[in-house]
């Protein structure tokens, strides 16, 4: 079986799906990639289902060794890649002779960038999925970040490389080139705020109105105590009417509570199942990829939509991906996924 040899481990590298679905009622969170766009990308590119699991790399990136040949795509954050030397291309395709190292580096703009692998990442699944659960040291890699020295399964077909890779260089294509980001939050140089857009949450007309208009016309800065939980979020406090006492209900990615002191909170891919605190707002589907690169630091700015206008975003980014996996498949000599 092909395996990844980590030499280098980086800051956070971890292994991600679509998440552990089915299990929340039971206090187990759901995890998975937090920038889902790039992730499920990556895995299309290289003609994998999307779900499948891949490497999500943060801030700083690892060193390591395929021991076959494999095709891999690099999306997400504008990372520093490079294949024995040799500068990888993001948002592509790119065959990887085996026991050549591919070392990232530093993300140059963005949080999170993400190494899909054809056939994907094949450690045992926990509760029907590969995704690392660092709480409960669960999933992934032993439920913990890469250690020097790991090596993981992938699931690579053998059969596949050798007749994909004479595919590649015969017919003068070395790649399929997918879309970029527009920008990932926190890399504009204006001061302003990136605007992230919002559904009202169930507790919206339970807050005052200055902290309706705050939440609405105010910049929120990402704290630095963020993580893979939750982005604490600093700027206005908002007050409630009057005190609201709640039985905890089901939260969900993108779930904007406001504990008492006023400090909004965006749960992101490791949130907990429930929680009690007033929900001001939901962060749209299709905004919460480019929520997740935010940095620390990162300025934010709240703009309410329908939920009419939030679906037709979400299927527009389905299109787009279905776009790509089909090019993808058709170029590589691959079935569609």
């Amino acid at each position: 079986m092909n395996t990844m040899r980590v030499e280098r481990p980086g800051m956070l590298s971890l292994l991600q799906d679509g998440g552990r679905y089915g299990y929340q009622r039971f206090g187990v969170p759901v995890n998975g990639a937090m920038d889902e766009w790039s992730h499920r990308l990556g895995n299309v590119l290289v003609g994998n289902e999307p779900e499948s699991a891949a490497l999500e790399i943060t801030l700083k990136g690892p060193t390591v060794r395929f021991s076959q040949d494999t095709l891999i795509a690099v999306t997400g954050a504008d990372i520093a890649v490079t294949v024995g030397g040799v500068p990888l291309p993001m948002y592509r395709p790119v065959m990887v002779r085996h026991d050549v190292p591919v070392a990232f580096g530093h993300c140059r703009c963005g949080a999170r960038a993400y190494l899909a692998v054809r056939g994907g990442f094949a450690p045992e699944a926990v509760l029907g999925s590969r995704s690392t659960n660092m709480r409960a040291k669960f999933g992934g890699v032993e439920g913990r970040t890469l250690r020097a020295g790991d090596r993981v399964a992938v699931a690579s077909p053998y059969r596949e490389m050798l007749p994909l890779a004479r595919m590649m260089v015969q017919s003068a294509m070395s790649w399929v080139a997918a879309p970029q980001p527009a920008g990932a939050l926190g890399c504009a140089t204006g001061d302003g705020g990136e605007t992230v857009r919002f559904l009202p949450g169930p507790q919206w007309e339970r807050f005052t109105p200055a902290a309706r208009k705050a939440f609405e016309q105010a910049a929120f800065t990402v704290s630095s105590q963020s993580d893979r939980m939750g982005y604490r979020l600093e700027g206005p406090a908002l007050a409630l009417t009057s005190p609201l006492e709640m039985v905890s209900e089901a939260v969900s990615f993108g779930t904007v509570q406001v504990p008492p002191r006023g400090a909004p909170i965006v749960l992101m891919a490791d949130r907990q199942s429930v929680g009690g605190y007033p929900k001001i707002a939901y962060v749209i589907s299709a905004d919460l990829p480019r929520l997740a690169q935010a940095m620390p630091g990162t300025a934010l700015r709240f703009r309410a939509v329908t939920a009419e206008a939030a679906q037709r975003e979400l299927l527009a980014t389905e299109d787009r991906l279905r776009a790509v996996a089909l090019d993808a498949a058709h170029l590589l000599g691959l079935s569609p996924q």
